[in-house]
């Protein structure tokens, strides 16, 4: 503490050392900034016991059951506010801790996550909408997007997130602020200057949030237009007209429903979006001004630290994704015994549910589901939920519960009944079931874990519906109330007024986008919908009031939903109810199927995907309109760029999407989607509900009995508030193609950085566990870049037994694959001219 105490007078030097304890610093780390102690000091000095005492209350009747709230402060607010006598401290010190606590809650956050990253005060002059930003975050939309939607298709799949490139944005910022001129010139009777001065905190933050809106190929891109034209799926010509109208309607549609949002998931102090903190502590990271100090023995700072960690990763990458690729799919147990089916089933990484203790040393599994990044009672409980839901997949398959025991075990590939991939064009006629054809070929047919998986979400919907309305029903009632005034004119003022957390106070310095401006961008969008579906009818086939049926639909979900993502940081999705719907409406029709869910899913995907970047926005104090603006433009060129890197890939990949890609493009997620449209859109709910799968017609029934029983639960039992079962459903919806070999790795990762770094070395945690999973992710995607384009591409490889190994059993695709063999007549299931 001796550099912190030398900056302040003696006098305060007591309070101070306190004040940094409260603030989650050890005692070895200087605070962030001296100003972020004076101000909650401040505060401390001259607020009353009877004040601090209101906004305790308040706290324990908003917190008291938030899982992001800590047990420890809790516990030790209701005793500040019980009074002295039951605290067990001497009076002078019970009275400040009071008062701590409370400025902390009232005046900063209540949560030390959110502390870490933000500040408890704004600098409404610091330059914040330049060219520079523009110019540099559409560059680096154009690279992100097309790194991210080229590999989109492989398995697991390699994506730039937005901490890689943010990470990039700096010295391109910098470079800026050194070498180009500071010129200035007129633009829309404004003077604009090319150079405006220091890269700062807000132009940094800003270009991510830019970027980050836009990183990534788009949904139509990556889903759509690849299921429509690949002669493995539907072979259909589709016009590149449509592509585009269809790629920007999706994309743009989403910023609609963002505004809708706001008052919801960001404006609120408990949305605190766990998965948005490392950027936001990056952009600190990188631009705040940084004192050599001594962390549990590491004296580097972040910026060096990320390098060094990056070069690591690029180099050691080349050994699990080319050199010895038996350390990325590290099936180490089927080698035992590589022709023991039963072996292979349980354990295995490729065919199996991956039962094993030690599955990869490939940071690209590792992370796969962001271990170092959510939650660590949110990763648990998901794995949880796939433990128990690779049981149940178990029970099935030995049972041969709907025949599911011909077919492998954790395949997403429907299958007819010869046990080859459904091939959908022996059932169409123009595009739409032909029956005839259909009770000569056969229906389509479940692996076990594609049945848990679409199971549990059919138990989700009605249970996710009830139980946060149930939960959440005040706060949802009172932002419909003001969004509704909003619109009617009726409301007065900024829409911070109605919010008093420090963040929303410091806002109203910044005029807010209004409700309207996102209302006309969904209708702008819609009416792009329209036309497409309208004027390239043969690709298509889908009326526009099947839209308006679908959005309405993710409109009632996409409440619920984002609540639970902006909590927990897991993100649900209505993507399959939305493939009902479409098969509802238009049975025999898998392109619809597709359309439809595109609107369904993608619609509220986007949505919140523009308001955790609202909510980033929000810590970070960037003006609302600033980021409206920014966001729209790199959205646009993440439409354009998208299109192309596909265009690309469909003529110069050879057999993508083969399941023996030798690229690992094997498109898991195409499978999926075609898979779902067969199933939903050409064959149709009808048939399924009251045929094969009867039983997931009772999964809805048993989903909205659960939920009032978990809400009870809740109310009576606080011990359980800590508990979110959405996230163990959620782990029962993991399965197929994925298994456990996949989440396990990242479970060590995540106990280790988010449980046990986090609560022993809170400030070694704070300064470089971001930094760290940024530097490890930006390696491998820069890497695989390299990889792919210099050896893969041009079909070198190495072959040794450490790239054979993985391959040479049962798990890797040789000898049985079933538990049992075709029945004698050639075929399993029901007979042909039988089918519902």
């Amino acid at each position: 503490m001796d550099e912190i105490d030398a900056n302040l007078p003696s006098k305060k030097d007591q309070t101070y050392v306190y004040t940094d304890e409260i603030l989650n610093n050890d005692e070895n780390e200087a605070l962030r900034t001296i100003t972020d102690v004076e101000l909650v000091l401040d505060k401390i000095n001259v607020m009353s016991s009877e004040e601090a005492i209101r906004i305790l209350k308040d706290a324990i009747v908003e917190h008291d059951s938030d899982i992001n709230f800590s047990s420890e402060t809790m516990d030790r607010i209701k005793l500040l506010v019980l009074g002295p006598e039951h605290y067990k401290k001497p009076p002078d010190e019970y009275e400040f801790d009071l008062r701590a606590e409370a400025a902390l809650i009232a005046y900063y956050s209540p949560y030390p996550e959110v502390r870490s990253v933000t500040d408890p005060f704004d600098d409404v002059n610091m330059t914040c909408e330049s060219i520079r930003v523009y110019v540099l975050a559409i560059i680096w939309t154009i690279i992100g997007t097309g790194v991210s939607q080229f590999f989109a298709f492989r398995k697991p799949s390699i994506t730039i997130t937005s901490a890689v490139i943010q990470l990039f944005l700096y010295p391109c910022g910098k470079a800026w602020e050194l070498v180009v001129p500071r010129w200035k010139f007129k633009l829309f009777g404004q003077e604009v200057s090319l150079n405006p001065g220091p890269w700062t905190l807000k132009e940094q933050m800003l270009a991510t949030l830019m970027v980050n809106v836009a990183n990534g190929g788009t949904y139509v891109t990556k889903e759509n237009i690849m299921t429509q034209k690949l002669s493995i799926y539907y072979n259909t010509d589709v016009a590149l007209g449509y592509e585009f109208l269809m790629n920007f309607s999706s994309q743009f549609f989403g910023f609609g429903f963002a505004g809708m949002l706001r008052r919801w998931v960001v404006y609120p102090v408990k949305a605190i979006w766990p998965t948005v903190l490392p950027t936001l502590a990056l952009n600190r990271a990188l631009l705040a001004k940084e004192k050599k100090t001594n962390i549990n023995g590491w004296t580097i700072s972040r910026y060096p630290f990320f390098l060094i960690v990056f070069v690591g990763s690029f180099l050691y990458f080349w050994l699990p994704d080319y050199l010895f690729q038996a350390l990325s799919t590290f099936n180490w147990m089927t080698w035992i015994a590589p022709k023991n089916f039963t072996l292979a089933i349980i354990t295995g990484s490729s065919l199996g549910l991956g039962f094993n203790p030690i599955t990869s040393f490939d940071w690209n599994i590792i992370n796969y589901s962001y271990c170092m990044t959510i939650p660590f009672y949110s990763y648990v409980q998901r794995h949880i939920g796939m433990t128990l839901g690779g049981m149940v997949v178990i029970a099935l398959y030995w049972t041969n519960y709907k025949w599911c025991a011909y077919l492998p075990i954790n395949t997403n590939d429907l299958r007819d009944h010869f046990n080859k991939s459904y091939n959908v064009t022996r059932v169409l006629t123009n595009h739409v079931l032909d029956e005839e054809k259909y009770q000569a070929y056969s229906p389509p047919y479940y692996s076990a874990g594609f049945m848990v998986t679409y199971g549990t979400y059919f138990v989700m919907y009605p249970f996710s519906m009830i139980y946060i309305l149930l939960r959440e029903w005040r706060p949802i009632r009172d932002s419909f109330i003001g969004f509704t005034q909003a619109l009617r004119r009726k409301s007065k003022g900024q829409v911070y007024d109605h919010y008093h957390d420090a963040h929303s106070v410091m806002m109203r310095s910044y005029k807010e986008v209004p409700d309207w401006w996102y209302l006309v961008l969904m209708l702008l969008s819609f009416v792009f919908g329209v036309i497409a579906v309208e004027t390239y009818k043969s690709n298509t086939e889908t009326p526009v009031y099947g839209i308006v049926v679908t959005i309405l639909a993710s409109v009632s979900f996409l409440v619920p939903f984002t609540i639970v993502r902006a909590s927990t940081g897991y993100s649900l999705s209505i993507s399959v109810l939305a493939e009902m719907i479409a098969g509802f409406m238009f049975p025999g029709n898998g392109t619809a199927n597709l359309i439809l869910k595109c609107y369904g899913a993608e619609a509220d995907s986007q949505a919140e995907s523009f308001a955790s970047d609202q909510k980033m926005s929000h810590y970070a104090k960037i003006p609302p309109r600033a980021m409206y603006r920014g966001q729209l433009v790199t959205t646009f060129f993440q439409c354009i760029v998208s299109i192309g890197v596909v265009q690309w890939q469909m003529y110069n990949i050879h057999d993508l999407c083969a399941a023996d890609q030798p690229d690992r493009f094997t498109c898991p997620g195409l499978k999926t989607i075609y898979s779902a449209s067969v199933m939903w859109g050409v064959i149709g709910p009808m048939r399924t509900f009251q045929g094969i799968y009867t039983v997931f017609a009772w999964c809805f029934l048993a989903g909205a009995i659960m939920g009032p029983l978990f809400y009870l639960l809740w109310l009576k039992v606080p011990r359980t508030r800590k508990m979110q079962p959405l996230l163990v459903m959620a782990g029962f919806m993991s399965w197929a193609p994925y298994n456990l070999a996949y989440y396990t790795p990242g479970l060590y990762a995540s106990s280790f950085f988010m449980y046990y770094i986090r609560r022993r070395y809170l400030a070694w945690w704070e300064k470089y566990n971001y930094v760290l999973s940024a530097a490890l992710t930006a390696g491998v995607a820069f890497s695989a870049i390299i990889i792919f384009f210099s050896v893969q591409y041009e079909g070198k490889t190495v072959s040794w037994w450490g790239n054979t190994v993985i391959s040479a059993g049962v798990d890797g695709g040789k000898g049985r694959q079933t538990r049992l063999e075709l029945p004698e007549k050639g075929y399993f299931g029901l007979d042909p001219g039988t089918y519902p």
